[in-house]
Parts: C-alpha cells; structure tokens; sequence
C-alpha cells in the first residue's frame, strides 16, 4: 500500500488509461492536453507509488477456476504474522485480508468445482495457524472491483468526506 494520493492531474491520467489501456505517452498527452514530458514523469511515479500492478485482472474462470468463494479464518495470533506467506502458496488463494469482527482473516479463493473448493478450503484449514473457518460460496459476481468512481471523484475535486456531496 501507499500513503500517496493522488491529485486531478494524476486522476486524468488514470482515466485516460482506463479508456485506452495500451496508449501511449504521447496519445496521453493529447487527450489530457498535458505536456508529454509531465504524462512520462507522472507515469513513472504512478507505476512506482500508486499502481498496485501492471497485470491487468484474469478471471480465474478462464484458467479452469469458475467457483469464487471466501473462507472466513479465526487464527493462532502467535502465528498471525507468518500466514499471508503461508497462504500465498495455495495457487487457489486469490487474496487474503486482515479483518475485524468475529473472524481474522478473510480469504478470497478460486476453484473448478464443489470437490475442488472442498480440497482448498482443507488446505486453508490444514495452515499452521488457522483454528477455524467457514466458507461461503459467491453465488454471482454483480460488481467487479473497480477504481475508476474514486478517480472521478478525485479529478472533480473531492476527496474524502467531501467527495460524498458530489
């Protein structure tokens, strides 16, 4: 994570990029109406502080992993610190967040059918640390991640609190 935020000029690049993925630095120039040499530099700095990745998202139904589901995790807090690295070398582990509530851990997971779930979500379970769990299964995926409302919002002026009277 970053603690950079990012400005409206900044904001328009990002949905210049949003637009047209694969433009170049000068088409960015043109449809930001920034200086070519501002676009690269912005670019560079985005890539290296505010960009999470360069890979755009594959669905993991197209590499034979149709099913998502999130395992909810109650962990051995002694071993807390070393799970994220434990969890990252289960292939079916899509993301894994630190939460509060009930639960310490929640664990988005990809799998190919109900017997493959049932065999990830026993690794998840079999991690040195992990006391419990629950999985529950995403019916529908209805919105995909995305950025792009914060980014206008940035770009309209607003950040925080005050993007909400937008």
């Amino acid at each position: 994570m970053t603690d950079r935020v990012i400005d409206s000029t900044d904001a328009a690049l990002l949905l210049a990029l949003a637009d047209y993925p694969r433009a170049t630095a000068v088409a960015l120039a043109e449809t930001t109406g920034l200086a070519r040499s501002t676009v690269h530099s912005r670019l560079n700095r985005l890539e290296s502080e505010v960009l999470s990745d360069a890979l755009r998202r594959v669905d993991p139904a197209s590499v034979g992993l149709p099913l998502s589901a999130f395992i909810f995790a109650h962990v051995t807090q002694q071993k807390l610190s070393q799970l994220p690295e434990s969890l990252a070398l289960i292939p079916e582990v899509i993301e894994v967040f630190g939460v509060s509530g009930d639960w310490d851990l929640l664990i988005r997971v990809a799998a190919a059918d109900a017997d493959d779930l049932y065999r990830v979500a026993d690794l998840v379970l079999s991690t040195p640390g992990i006391e419990r769990t629950s999985t529950v299964l995403a019916m529908k995926h209805m919105v995909p991640y995305r950025t792009q409302p914060l980014i206008e919002r940035v770009r309209a002026g607003a950040r925080g609190a005050d993007a909400r009277l937008l």
